[in-house]
């Protein structure tokens, strides 16, 4: 079979294995999905693997069914389940809908969907007029908006995080305010689109964690600044300000601001920014009294059909998922503007009609999904990604924080986000997925502590279980669950249950950790009970499972916390891992790690640990567990590293190796027969790892004679930080990163953005103390620990620290006039109770400041604070100096030049300190 994908396979079993590895690492790219040759081979392979029996895949948690997926291409039986409901409905669509219809169904439905346009179109026309010119509006940039509550101002401040429009090169475009005062009345702003020169040509955001800045006092010299409660009190008021307010006669009176209008053709032909006038409210106003009419007709109506809009209720506080409630949002139908409400509710109702065709009724599912998805880039929290110039969805990321200034979208205009590219989007997918037409999966809502299946039937059990505190899937999903039952048979009870239920996916059974569930639902989400239900889906796993059965969960979190209670799960089961491998599922824009220039350790991969069903009740010794365990790891350490997995990828990819020697056993114990603990056997773990670590990158694993704590811990977060395949994760679009990281809810200052390179701190611990490496001794001096995240500092911001005001002009003077005395080189000389002094192993210590502090008390300068200091001299051109250092440096020993070189193999390739390392050692004498 392997010869029709590739060469014949070598006559050696490594040679077979090799193969079959190469053909799963080919059969995984997309574009073979539906390749012929590669379904007819993986599956013969399948076939001879288990000639007896179809081996069953299942995926208790499973989500958008990609796992499941996978087992139907190659051929398996595949059982998918899911408690939520949105997930449910996308698994049935993709394992059932589209392999039982084959491609032809992406032809259908682009046929019913054109339909659908059509039909809509007429009903919406009217509420996106084109330009008297013939230009057609895709979009527009809206704004919400509070009042000044300074006693003689009283104006609207539009909030706006960015005044840009468009960073592109071919069209930079920007708003630029400006204050009208007509005479007698209230100040007001006004906007004007104009053509950046440069950055600093565009003005600044009025709004900054929740704060809101008036510029009609700004023009006067006064700084009135809205404080965040009274920001929140305003838009509670509103219900979230995502609506304009009219009098009688649709005059705008306030609420929210249109700022641009984005069109298309017209004279310019191509896409543009317009002003906005008093013509663009127009239909705002006209489909904002459609809004009220259709809501009226319901409320009067006795009957039990569900309303036309999503009136279900969010929680009345902020919680794990969502932030909107504190901002006023009551209802799911807050979220949206009320045109975007008509259109979604125009469209919700073509779908739901299309129930009634025998030719149609089968695609209703997906129409579903494909509205479902524009709802996601047509409610008043997308916002515009200016780089690019897109709609960026509602959901970009894993919560729902208010967005200050939303961008609306023309839903079947020609621009990201509209129907068309969500319909086009579902529809290459039942292209390349109905490859495997004529083998379906079975779909099922369960939860998945309490499987249908029976015991011993499952050969496979694989699942990407919840990720503890990540995300709230329930309360999420939510936004699309009330679309989607506007649009599918309510009878289906499986899915959406009774007509007359206000629906919401099930929350109290959900397992996550989220400690704002308590006040919010009545039911305490913490740790335990996360590690309680996760374990008890391991264990009916367990039940099912065959006892040749094989096992995989993935997981993909970066807490210490979330893996062991994941763990945890695991062994309590009753499952012994015996891998675990990192595969690349991420994609590396989603997890960039920039922020500012500030890299973070984040996972590449998804590790996917390997487990078998323990069939001993066996108890291990403590020792003999030890001893085994620096083996297993350095051997796999090394099996990565051959392979290019580097940094957080190869850290977390060691724990499963590790855990088989401790999981085979149904529990361990010392000698004294205490019961060793899973949390204390990972922090043996983890300080194996860090010292077979220090020992490759240093040459020593923290032992006698070993560098500094200082030069051990930077090596250490370095070498966690790089990425898998030697790629580093590297910033792209510097306003997506800022309009991604805001926290719009920090009512605290905000930092300027830090250069640098960050690790939790909890992954920063586990390494740092049992390698005796006391963080706090080092905060202030070589990293700076806030709200949990532990930042590397950048060589630069050691400047001053090192070198003090007078900076390395000064003390560059002093090598020049005496280079002998750079052995006695003073470094913090402002800082005379903390600074350290270099010196010389074995040579007397100088005491070179005029602190009156006696020498034995002062700590003296590490290899790492003379290797900064050297790149600091690099850098500002010193070059008799740094010559003088080095020379010093080599007399004194070799620990200077092997820290120097070991940082330079360890900073990313592009980095500023690298650059440095690499000047400086090229400066070094040989």
């Amino acid at each position: 079979l392997l010869p029709q994908v590739q060469g014949n396979p070598g006559p050696k079993n490594a040679d077979l294995r090799q193969a079959l590895l190469k053909l799963i690492g080919d059969f995984a790219n997309w574009d073979l999905a539906s390749n012929a040759t590669y379904l007819e081979v993986s599956r013969g392979l399948g076939r001879a693997a288990h000639p007896e029996e179809t081996p069953l895949v299942v995926d208790p948690f499973a989500g958008g069914g990609s796992i499941p997926l996978e087992a139907l291409r190659l051929g398996c039986d595949a059982f998918a389940s899911d408690l939520n409901p949105v997930a449910c409905l996308i698994l049935k669509v993709m394992l059932e809908d589209i392999p039982r219809h084959g491609p032809a169904l992406a032809e259908e439905l682009r046929k019913a969907g054109a339909e659908i346009k059509k039909q809509v179109e007429k009903e919406l026309a009217q509420f996106y007029p084109p330009d008297s010119d013939g230009a057609r509006p895709i979009a527009y940039l809206w704004a919400r908006t509070v009042r000044c509550e300074s006693p003689d101002c009283g104006a609207e401040i539009p909030l706006v995080r960015s005044f840009w429009l468009s960073r592109k090169a071919s069209r930079r475009r920007a708003l630029r305010p400006k204050v009208v005062r007509p005479h007698g009345g209230t100040p007001h702003v006004e906007f004007e689109i104009f053509e950046p020169a440069s950055e600093e040509d565009v003005p600044k955001g009025t709004v900054s964690r929740a704060k809101a800045l008036c510029l009609c006092c700004k023009v006067r010299g006064r700084n009135s600044v809205l404080v965040p409660d009274r920001v929140r009190a305003q838009l509670v008021a509103q219900r979230g300000g995502a609506d304009v307010e009219f009098d009688a006669k649709g005059n705008r009176t306030g609420g929210a601001l249109m700022l641009a209008v984005v069109t298309v053709g017209g004279r310019e032909g191509g896409r543009a920014f317009r002003p906005v006038s008093e013509s663009d409210y127009a239909p705002v106003w006209q489909v904002s009294l459609r809004v009220r009419q259709l809501s009226d007709e319901r409320k009067s109506a006795s009957s039990v059909e569900v309303s036309p809009f999503p009136d279900e209720r969010l929680p009345e506080r902020n919680t794990l998922g969502l932030r909107v409630p504190g901002y006023g949002v009551r209802e799911w139908a807050d979220l949206f503007s009320r045109r975007q409400l008509f259109a979604l509710r125009i469209l919700a109702q073509a779908v739901h009609r299309t129930r009634d065709s025998e030719v149609t009724r089968n695609l209703t599912p997906a129409l579903a999904l494909a509205v479902s998805r524009t709802a996601d880039y047509c409610s008043a929290n997308c916002s515009l990604h200016a780089g690019r110039d897109v709609v960026r969805n509602t959901w970009a990321r894993n919560a729902l924080p208010i967005v200050w200034d939303f961008y609306e979208i023309a839903p079947l205009g020609e621009g990201s986000g509209c129907f068309d590219g969500a319909l086009d989007w579902i529809a290459r997918v039942a292209d390349s997925v109905g490859s495997v037409r004529g083998q379906t999966g079975s779909v099922q809502q369960a939860d998945a502590l309490e499987s249908p299946l029976p015991d011993d039937s499952v050969a496979v059990w694989f699942t990407d279980p919840p990720y503890y505190d990540a995300i709230g899937y329930a309360e999420s999903s939510d936004f699309f669950l009330v679309w989607l039952k506007r649009m599918l048979p309510l009878g289906d009870a499986s899915l959406f249950g009774p007509s007359e239920a206000k629906v919401a996916s099930p929350k109290i059974r959900e397992i996550i950790q989220d400690d704002t569930f308590l006040p919010v639902y009545g039911v305490k989400k913490g740790a335990r009970f996360f590690e309680e239900k996760i374990s008890a889906a391991f264990a009916e796993g367990r039940r099912v499972i065959t006892e040749r059965g094989i096992a995989s969960v993935v997981f993909a979190h970066k807490t210490t916390e979330g893996w062991e209670a994941l763990l945890g799960g695991l062994l309590r089961a009753g499952w012994v891992v015996t891998g675990s491998w990192p595969i690349r599922t991420e994609m590396e824009n989603k997890v960039s790690g920039s922020q500012g220039g500030d890299k973070k350790a984040m996972l590449l991969s998804s590790v996917h640990l390997v487990c078998r069903p323990r069939t001993s009740e066996d108890v291990g010794d403590w020792g003999e567990v030890l001893r085994a365990l620096p083996k297993r790891v350095t051997e796999w350490m090394q099996r990565l590293q051959a392979e290019h997995v580097r940094g957080a990828d190869l850290v977390f990819a060691c724990i499963g190796p590790a855990l088989e020697i401790f999981s085979r056993y149904a529990k361990v114990e010392t000698a004294e027969g205490r019961e060793v603990s899973l949390v204390e056997y990972l922090e043996k773990v983890w300080e194996v790892v860090g010292r077979a670590a220090l020992e490759q990158v240093l040459g020593d694993a923290g032992g006698a004679g070993a560098l500094e704590e200082d030069a051990r811990l930077t090596a250490l977060f370095l070498w966690t930080l790089q990425s898998s395949n030697s790629v580093v994760a590297e910033g792209g679009d510097d306003t997506e990163d800022e309009e991604r990281d805001e926290d719009h809810e920090d009512d605290g200052p905000k930092k300027k953005k830090a250069g640098g390179y960050s690790l939790v701190f909890d992954v920063a611990r586990r390494f740092a103390q049992p390698l005796g490496i006391r963080l706090p001794e080092w905060e202030g001096r070589i990293i700076e620990t806030e709200k949990g995240v532990v930042r590397l500092l950048p060589v630069s911001e050691r400047a001053k620290q090192l070198f003090g005001e007078d900076g390395a002009r000064t003390v560059a003077a002093q090598f020049e006039r005496n280079p002998v005395a750079a052995a006695q080189l003073a470094l913090f000389p402002d800082d005379p109770e903390t600074a350290p002094q270099v010196k010389g192993r074995g040579r007397k210590k100088a005491n070179t400041t005029s602190s009156s502090e006696p020498p034995a008390a002062r700590r003296e300068a590490t290899t790492l604070d003379r290797v900064h200091a050297a790149m600091l001299l690099q850098r500002s051109g010193q070059t008799n100096a740094l010559r003088a250092l080095l020379q010093a440096e080599q007399e004194r020993g070799a620990d200077f030049l092997r820290l120097a070189n070991a940082l330079s193999a360890l900073y990313p390739r592009e980095s500023e300190e690298k650059r440095l390392l690499d000047a400086m050692l090229l400066a070094a004498p040989r």
